[in-house]
């Protein structure tokens, strides 16, 4: 059956996932991204599915809420997954990648599709005909000022921030130790930086004093809460870091064999591990307030920054008001996918556009809409982000609060509990997946 284009807005990883799976299913796509012509607050390439805030797409085991969305995307056959796998770097229990190579597996797979036609150039106004936006929560001020008048609601925004990146060549290995937490990798994926008490209540001054960039909408809130600057969640409370970016726990320092008071951990950002984050630092202070308080870290003393920590606004629409069931703006022909809708994180980012994808590829072929088990991570997400009885709309990453309680009345620890969530999700998944065989034309797509 020939198919008219579809129109994909933007070059991200909702997008590139979006148009990939149309693609698949015989379904030209004219895919377009604005950047190296029109470039955002946070990017830094042109490349598609630039990851801007952090290089890793969050934990792989199967008993959280990260991990079994992961494997909900892989039985769906999700290409960027294929891709940020192939790219990984070590990162304990967590699947973190290599930027660059990430990014340019992602370009190659686009490129080597001949239904998808690239298009460099910005879109300001919504597209006539069936098209998908996933500009993301950076997109330009005149789409996003179609985009809610399209929706009739205002625009909503929340701060994001993004932590800096070193120069591993100039860290302290003397002082650094490399370990996961709980013996999570046979060698460490992680480097520590350790902390006395007194190290870490003078960084923890520091931190607090620090002259950060001033930003009036965020001083009144507007923060989403997973990306708190750290010097945000340090006012909280003097040992709040030390109970959560910066916890101890499961880490020995090998020149005292004991657990240091607080650890502020680093994660390669590449594969040839010549660059490191600060894994939980996103933050707010100036550039040069940065080098100083960063500097006072154990072992970062001579720290050289690739890139300094940002914070940048990001924009989303009041989805369970203004969005149906599938995320499309009721009336039109026009579907919201990736961050614009709420859906806060890069591997939510993906699974909302294979969701895309696969309900326009529905309404292609007059089959009925997706409609996955609220049992399972994104099935809840999208129930969540849907609907209309939510009130105060703020983004949602995939978290095990947002599924149905268990119904069988056994009593279970965390871990068990989050593994029998996982177990019912998986089955209902599969069950639900069988029952839709003609959205998976493709040989093997589906499994």
């Amino acid at each position: 059956m020939p198919f008219d284009p579809v129109i994909v807005v933007g070059g991200g990883l909702a997008g590139c996932e979006c148009a990939l799976q149309l693609a698949k299913r015989g379904v030209p796509v004219k895919l377009f991204e604005m950047r190296p012509h029109t470039n955002s607050p946070a990017h830094r390439t042109d490349g598609l599915a630039e990851l801007v805030c952090s290089n890793s797409l969050k934990a792989t085991r199967i008993d959280s809420a990260a991990g079994l969305l992961k494997e909900e995307l892989a039985r769906m056959g999700s290409e960027l997954l294929q891709c940020a796998n192939a790219a990984s770097v070590p990162a304990g229990g967590a699947l973190a990648v290599d930027r660059e190579t990430f990014s340019s597996l992602v370009e190659e797979k686009v490129g080597n599709e001949e239904l998808i036609e690239l298009v460099r150039e910005e879109v300001t106004a919504i597209p006539t005909g069936r098209a998908v936006i996933a500009a993301g929560p950076l997109c330009s001020p005149a789409l996003s000022e179609a985009v809610m008048k399209l929706v009739g609601g205002s625009s909503l925004s929340f701060f994001d921030a993004a932590a800096p990146i070193v120069d591993a060549e100039s860290l302290d290995r003397s002082v650094l130790f490399r370990q996961s937490r709980y013996g999570e990798a046979e060698v460490g994926d992680y480097l520590n930086a350790p902390f006395t008490k007194e190290e870490y209540e003078a960084f923890i001054d520091a931190l607090v004093a620090a002259d950060r960039v001033v930003l009036k909408d965020f001083e009144h809130g507007g923060l989403f809460q997973a990306c708190q600057p750290a010097e945000e969640v340090a006012r909280t409370g003097r040992d709040a870091l030390r109970f959560g970016a910066m916890k101890p726990v499961g880490l020995t320092d090998p020149r005292t064999g004991r657990r240091p008071w607080a650890a502020l951990q680093l994660r390669a950002e590449n594969r040839e591990g010549t660059a490191y984050n600060l894994v939980g630092f996103q933050t707010n202070l100036t550039f040069g307030e940065q080098k100083r308080v960063f500097h006072m870290v154990p072992g970062l003393q001579n720290a050289e920054f690739f890139r300094y920590g940002v914070m940048h606004r990001n924009t989303f629409v009041d989805a369970p008001h203004v969005l149906d069931s599938t995320f499309a703006v009721p009336g039109t022909q026009v579907r919201l996918a990736g961050q614009i809708t709420g859906t806060e994180g890069y591997t939510e980012a993906i699974a909302s556009g294979l969701l895309a994808a696969l309900n326009t590829y529905a309404e292609l072929i007059g089959a009925a809409p997706v409609a996955l088990p609220k049992t399972g991570a994104l099935g809840a997400l999208v129930a969540y982000a849907t609907d209309p009885a939510t009130e105060d709309y703020q983004p949602m990453h995939v978290n095990f609060g947002l599924v149905p309680p268990l119904e069988d009345g056994v009593r279970r620890g965390k871990r068990d509990r989050y593994r029998a969530y996982a177990d019912r999700a998986l089955a209902d998944f599969d069950a639900y997946l069988a029952t839709r065989d003609e959205l998976f034309p493709m040989k093997g797509a589906s499994r």
